[in-house]
């Protein structure tokens, strides 16, 4: 029940300006893609703004499944989106290995002072 004089616990509010419409699309063993239409606020397309596609994909490590998840850049089509996939995943998970590598790095160099 909604009771006007108790306080928000939430702040969630949708922006009617940027929505999407999502279809996944599977091989159901290694990858999805997922297409973001962009829709107005009645469903309809919304050819104003591109349509763009996500890829995610799970790798094996020694403590079990990573997801990893993509923008793919430069996709126009479904097919288009497949073929760049493989690359999209790849350049993220650099990325990821990168990141992790600064971090340690960064937290290896760490002073210690007694005390903290």
């Amino acid at each position: 029940m909604d009771n006007a004089n108790e306080p928000r616990v939430t702040n969630i509010k949708v922006n009617p300006d940027n929505l999407y419409r999502e279809e996944t699309f599977t091989d159901l063993t290694y990858a999805s893609i997922r297409r973001l239409t962009p829709v107005k606020i009645d469903g309809s397309i919304d050819e104003s703004r591109e349509t763009f596609f996500t890829g995610m994909a799970q790798l094996m490590s020694p403590n079990g499944p990573i997801p990893v998840q993509c923008i793919i850049e430069g996709a126009k089509t479904l097919s288009d989106a497949i073929a760049k996939l493989p690359d999209a995943i790849e350049k993220t998970v650099k990325e990821m290995i990168a990141e992790a590598k600064e971090m340690e790095s960064k937290e290896s160099s760490r002073i210690v002072m007694p005390g903290q």
